[in-house]
């Protein structure tokens, strides 16, 4: 089964750079917005959405600190799929900040 039925936003890539990002943390922006792809069909999406939302984490050690074990499962999936979409993509950036987190999860 694929977890991801769903093809990423398509405006995505037209958004402007301040618009991407509104935390303070860009990776966590870009997380956040990558979220935001998935919390439609996902509801521990939606959970991890929420927290980023309601909590003001002071980096993503902090925020990775703060999620359940099926949290992290998911959010790794999740992360391995946008980072392939930014590699297609050849958005740099985005796999830059994404990968911030992902090495996270990995420790």
């Amino acid at each position: 089964m694929n977890f991801f039925h769903k093809k990423p936003h398509p405006n995505r890539s037209q958004q402007p750079q301040t618009e991407r990002v509104t935390n303070l943390d860009s990776n966590l922006g870009f997380l956040r917005e990558s979220l935001s792809n998935h919390i439609e069909n996902h509801k521990i999406c939606q959970r991890i959405y929420n927290k980023l939302e309601q909590n003001n984490y002071a980096n993503e050690d902090e925020f990775v600190r703060d999620l359940e074990e099926n949290e992290a499962t998911i959010l790794n999936l999740v992360l391995q799929y946008e980072l392939d979409y930014a590699r297609n993509e050849q958005d740099e950036e985005r796999v830059q900040q994404l990968n911030g987190v992902y090495e996270l999860l990995l420790v």
